[in-house]
C-alpha cells in the first residue's frame, strides 16, 4: 500500500470532521404501494428526517450527504428545508444510483476534501440513539479502519439448501453456532480512504459497505449496537417504530 493510499494515523483522526452518507434512494417495496421508503412518516415526520437528525445529534458530524432518487432530488431537497436540522450540521443532497452501492459511491464522490471519517447509514434505520453513532465514530478515531454496531442473535439460526420451489419446505444442512454470530446496523464508519479504495475495487459479493472493506483484507470491528437501531422494512416494523417513538416522546421528550 503506498503512501498516498494509507489510512491516517489515529492520532490524526482524532479531531477530524465526521461525513455522515445516507443512501435513500430506494422504493421499499417490502413496505407496500406508495411513496419511496425513507419518505414514508414515521410519528408525521418522514423517515429520512428522523435519520438526519439522528446522525446530527452527533456532534462530531458536520456533514450530512442525503442520496436521494434521481427523479427526486428537488422533493427531498424541500423536505429538508422544511423541517428544523441542527444549524451545526450542513446537509448536501446529490441524485442516486441504480443499486445503493452505487449510491453510496455517489455520495462519496460529494464529500469534499477534509472529512476524514465516514458513516453510511440506512434511512430505513430512523431511530439509532446518538449514544450507538458516537460508539462507532471513537472506534474509527481509535485506529480502526471499519467499524459497524452489532447485536448478539436471540434465536437459533440454522442453515438451509434453498427449496426448489418458493413455499417449499427447506431441508436444514447445519446450525451455526449463534454465540459467533451477529446482527449487523448501521450507522457503518470507515476510514475514507479505506471505503473509497474499497467501492472502487470490489464489485461482487457486496451485501454491505462493511463486507466490501473485508474484501480488500483489511479488519472490520464491531461495537455494540442498539435494540431500537432496527431497520423499518415490513408494516409491523412502521408499528413497532411508532410505538418506540410514542415512548421517547413521553419519557424524553424526544
Amino acid at each position: 500500500m503506498s503512501d498516498e493510499s494509507r489510512p491516517p494515523a489515529a492520532g490524526a483522526r482524532s479531531e477530524a470532521p465526521v461525513a455522515a452518507v445516507i443512501p435513500a434512494a430506494g422504493r421499499g417495496v417490502r413496505l407496500g404501494p406508495g411513496a419511496p421508503k425513507a419518505l414514508r412518516t414515521l410519528g408525521g415526520t418522514p423517515m429520512l428526517i428522523h435519520a438526519v437528525r439522528a446522525l446530527a445529534a452527533s456532534r462530531a458530524v458536520r456533514l450530512v450527504v442525503v442520496v436521494a432518487p434521481p427523479e427526486g432530488t428537488a422533493e427531498v431537497k424541500s423536505l429538508l428545508d422544511a423541517h428544523a436540522l441542527p444549524e451545526r450540521t450542513d446537509v448536501l443532497v446529490v441524485p442516486g444510483g441504480s443499486s445503493r452501492q452505487e449510491s453510496v459511491r455517489l455520495g462519496l464522490d460529494a464529500l469534499p476534501p477534509g472529512h476524514d471519517i465516514v458513516l453510511v447509514h440506512d434511512a430505513a434505520r430512523p431511530l439509532v440513539p446518538v449514544d450507538t453513532v458516537d460508539a462507532v465514530i471513537e472506534a474509527v478515531r481509535a485506529g480502526a479502519p471499519a467499524v459497524v454496531p452489532a447485536l448478539p442473535l436471540a434465536d437459533t439460526v440454522k442453515q438451509v439448501e434453498p427449496a426448489a420451489a418458493p413455499g417449499a419446505p427447506e431441508p436444514v444442512v447445519a446450525t451455526p453456532d449463534r454465540s459467533l454470530l451477529r446482527a449487523v446496523q448501521t450507522p457503518q464508519g470507515f476510514d475514507r480512504a479505506t471505503l473509497v479504495r474499497a467501492h472502487e475495487t470490489v464489485t461482487t459479493d457486496v451485501t454491505d459497505d462493511a463486507s466490501m472493506v473485508e474484501q480488500l483484507g483489511e479488519r472490520v470491528v464491531t461495537v455494540p449496537g442498539h435494540e431500537e437501531a432496527f431497520k423499518v422494512t415490513r408494516p409491523l416494523d412502521l408499528v413497532l417504530a411508532e410505538a418506540v417513538l410514542a415512548r421517547r416522546r413521553l419519557t424524553d421528550g424526544f
